[in-house]
């Protein structure tokens, strides 16, 4: 991850709630080609991770003052371009499927618990989506990435700008929460 300047981003932060469209131009500055790097790993077009940069960036502009740790800034507009992509990767795929990787990693021996056979049903994508989005932040980026863009492990890593050993520890922790929060539901 670039190395950003909290305390200082912070400091832009305050003044962009106050209506300073300076800093917030210089918070622009200094944090674009991180997200548009970010959004065009994960979108893998161009032109899509521009539509992605701009709606960030305007989503950032009217919730700044929602803000309640200045310092945290970086983070905060990493997950609403991370939203973004995910939202602008759902409406231009057909169907949102999971990949069948995935589903492998969650079969159980059952047939009447086998994801493939819950998916032909209709219930399982839907449950798989519900689940993912109760995980951890990080983790649910690493998955998405990895399991619906199908991603490998060296570009999640690059995107993320975190080590290839982290983008592991990120799957696998996801996948064991993924197998609780399904066996509450009743998948499993």
């Amino acid at each position: 991850m670039p190395d950003f300047n909290h305390s200082y981003i912070g400091g832009l932060v305050l003044l962009a709630q106050e209506n300073d469209s300076d800093a917030f131009a210089e918070l622009y500055a200094l944090t674009y080609k991180h997200i548009y790097n970010y959004a065009g790993h994960y979108l893998r077009d161009e032109y899509l991770a521009q539509d992605a940069v701009q709606e960030t960036y305007i989503s950032a502009l009217k919730n700044i003052k929602n803000i309640k740790d200045p310092s945290l800034f970086v983070a905060w507009i990493n997950q609403i371009c991370f939203h973004v992509c995910y939202d602008i990767s759902r409406k231009n795929s057909s169907g949102g499927e999971v990949n069948s990787e995935f589903l492998e990693l969650l079969h159980d021996e059952l047939t009447d618990h086998n994801p493939e056979a819950q998916l032909e049903a209709g219930n399982e994508t839907d449950a798989v989506k519900a689940a993912v989005s109760k995980l951890p932040f990080n983790e649910q980026q690493v998955i998405v990435m990895r399991y619906y863009n199908e991603m490998k492990l060296e570009e999640i890593a690059d995107a993320l700008q975190i080590s290839r050993s982290s983008v592991k520890r990120y799957l696998q922790s996801g996948k064991d929460h993924l197998e609780v929060i399904l066996r509450k539901e009743g998948f499993q």
